[in-house]
């Protein structure tokens, strides 16, 4: 329950009960909240502690099967997770109390991200590491961006574009107006048809010449793998990240996405 909470965003650590009188209460706070969890509502080693939960004033919520036990008394909240019987033989065995316990715990944590609008970029922030984060990524936290940015303007003669794409190693460069707004890209691909096609005289043109106008573009809030169907569908390897005013802010390449092994 404590794992689940802190990775959805509440800040949570497991205390036990028979280690906490022994320096590990310092790991309380006055603000802070304190899970319970005994079937029994009796647990010695929790009722031990009661004292001391009262006289630096932070609250209790139990989790409990017994709503008259000390403990669920002592509580500021209670939370009933009384069970019929237990699933093994002879109903000795903590086997659905336990159960029930853990999905009350999974509610509070669920309950507490909703309350605190706990987003899908939270929790890929949290989860770094994690499968189902790598899913949640964002176009903007794999961009190339600022001078990573391979980019030159209109009237840049194409032995300089060529110049720059080669410096930045994407396969491609942005066309831009002085204040960044995107006019085309030119790519490998289109290098290579000029060159078939203009032979030497390519170096006599300039960049709006042999750029490729209104390119497919994606925005930075975009889900990297929504990018990767995009640049499937449209058979591409790289694009330009842009805003509403269409101004360059980053560009993605194929590669990007592959090394963050989402998929």
């Amino acid at each position: 329950i404590a794992a689940t909470l802190a990775s959805c965003g509440t800040p949570a650590l497991f205390i036990h009960p028979a280690e906490a009188g022994h320096g590990d209460l310092g790991m309380i706070l006055a603000n802070d909240v304190i899970l319970a969890i005994s079937y029994s509502g009796e647990t010695k080693e929790i009722i031990d502690l009661l004292e001391f939960i009262k006289r630096i004033g932070v609250k209790l919520i139990a989790i409990t099967g017994n709503s008259k036990s000390r403990i669920a008394t002592f509580s500021d909240i209670v939370l009933d997770a009384k069970v019929e019987r237990e699933a093994g033989p002879k109903d000795m065995v903590p086997t659905a109390s336990s159960t029930a316990a853990l999905a009350l715990g999974d509610a509070l944590a669920i309950a507490l991200m909703k309350k605190k609008g706990f987003s899908e970029e939270d929790f890929a922030l949290f989860h770094p590491k994690g499968h189902l984060a790598r899913k949640l990524t964002r176009v903007g936290m794999l961009m190339h961006r600022g001078g990573e940015i391979p980019r030159v303007l209109a009237a840049t003669p194409m032995l300089q574009v060529i110049e720059e794409m080669t410096a930045k190693k994407l396969g491609v460069t942005c066309v831009v107006a002085e204040d960044d707004t995107l006019f085309g890209v030119i790519t490998d691909g289109d290098l290579r048809r000029m060159l078939r096609k203009h032979k030497k005289s390519i170096f006599e043109k300039s960049a709006r010449e042999c750029m490729t106008a209104n390119p497919v573009t994606v925005d930075r809030k975009r889900l990297a793998t929504e990018a990767l169907n995009l640049m499937e569908e449209r058979k591409i390897t790289s694009l330009v990240v842009t805003g509403r005013s269409k101004k360059v802010e980053g560009i993605i390449h194929l590669h990007d996405l592959w090394r963050t092994e989402m998929f």
